[in-house]
């Protein structure tokens, strides 16, 4: 009887234990582009290539972090209608548009395999089993049943993707497929990881977006970035995702080209606030706030220099009221460019006194000086002709290498 008694006591004891708590993970962003507006009209999208009807799309792109979960995000930004989703898979990409075998998935979305996506929304694929792979390429398939015009779109992708006719979301390969350029109606790819992983966000316009760089080999400088986290410790991993979009300014929407995107503080809450697990964000904005003023824009639009310190300010703030730390980068050399009216002596001033505050002013945590990375020694005023890929405002690869390997992995404590 006694033993029955200790027995029984010693259950209730152990069931008293307190469980030990699994281990905590949280959505990280793994992938994500920024999108822009719609051409003006029909036509324009149609020479795009942005005009779809029973058409599915097989985009690719190129995971940072990796995880045996992940969740795909789909994105109507700035369209007009419903886009009606009537399939979505994701797959390890093969070679080409094929998919590597074993590998494709089924997305659903809230449990059913099809979605509309209303104007301006944004929607959640459920969650799914796959062993995504640190720095490896991805395929999203999504069948688009009825005519639908391209939306959420980010124009210049500097990555190849396909389409081909009717549903081939689950093919394993897509025959004669035509290329896209574009990344249209992909908002994310996020992955289930531990509390310890978190997410660097790359804000900024064509020389953050890889302008010049090779396409398809994610030379960009975040690219570069990514790739020096990742291997610097396996046990605290840093994803980043490129939030740069050509043509991009901080005080004002695009005048030139709908492409170039609204407004740096406009797109902040979405393109960088609001992404799964970002703990940091680098910004790298205001070359075309200098550059773009010209004919073609109203004298409202001319800035000085303090007003776009102003626009960075905000920036910073807006970061560090979410908690995020948010890192500066010098303005690039822009002397001698070819574009129209794009670079002045007034304006190089201009440049010259945004640096300065940058490196000086103490609103960032961390500064990286991406002019003096890539600035000639003998001509500080022009990029190094061996990092510029000949328009002097963007620079080759070499000059991508040079940008990314130039941030102290010091700041991303």
């Amino acid at each position: 009887m006694k033993t029955r008694i200790a027995t029984a006591f010693l259950l209730a004891a152990v069931l008293a234990l307190p469980a030990f708590p699994a281990a905590r993970t949280h959505w990280v962003a793994t992938w994500g582009p920024s999108p822009s507006p719609q051409l003006a009209d029909q036509a324009q999208m149609q020479a795009a290539g942005l005009v779809f009807d029973n058409q599915t799309l097989r985009e690719i792109v190129h995971s940072t972090v990796g995880s045996d979960t992940v969740r795909v995000r789909l994105g109507n930004a700035f369209g007009t209608d419903a886009v009606q989703i009537g399939a979505a898979h994701i797959a390890l990409r093969g070679k080409g548009a094929d998919i590597a075998a074993g590998s494709d998935r089924v997305l659903t979305f809230s449990g059913r395999p099809a979605v509309s996506i209303a104007p301006g929304a944004l929607v959640l694929s459920d969650p799914v089993k796959l062993d995504v792979p640190v720095a490896g390429d991805l395929a999203i398939s999504i069948y688009l049943p009825k005519a639908a015009t391209g939306a959420g779109i980010h124009y210049s992708a500097q990555q190849t993707s396909y389409t081909g006719p009717g549903d081939l979301t689950g093919a394993a390969s897509i025959p004669d497929p035509k290329i896209l350029t574009s990344w249209v109606f992909l908002a994310g790819v996020d992955v289930l990881a531990p509390e310890s992983v978190s997410l660097a966000v790359a804000f900024g316009d064509s020389i953050t977006d890889g302008a010049c760089s090779t396409s398809d080999l994610n030379h960009r400088w975040p690219d570069i970035l990514a790739g020096r986290l990742l291997a610097r410790r396996a046990d605290k991993r840093i994803a980043v995702i490129d939030a740069g979009i050509g043509g991009n300014r901080i005080l004002n929407d695009a005048r030139i080209d709908v492409r170039y995107g609204i407004n740096a503080l406009a797109r902040f809450e979405r393109d960088v606030l609001a992404q799964p697990g970002v703990k940091y964000v680098l910004v790298l904005e205001g070359i075309n706030d200098l550059g773009h003023y010209g004919p073609a824009s109203p004298e409202s639009e001319k800035p000085g220099a303090e007003d776009i310190i102003a626009g960075l300010k905000q920036i910073v703030e807006r970061a560090h009221e979410g908690g995020i730390k948010v890192f500066g980068g010098t303005l690039t050399p822009f002397e001698g460019t070819p574009f129209a009216t794009y670079f002045s002596p007034e304006k190089e001033v201009k440049r010259k006194a945004i640096n300065e505050w940058i490196r000086t002013g103490g609103a960032f945590d961390g500064v990286i000086d991406f002019d003096k990375a890539v600035r000639d020694p003998d001509h500080p005023d022009r990029m190094l002709a061996a990092y510029d890929c000949g328009d002097h405002l963007h620079p080759k690869d070499a000059g991508y290498q040079a940008m990314g390997e130039a941030i102290d992995l010091a700041l991303f404590r």
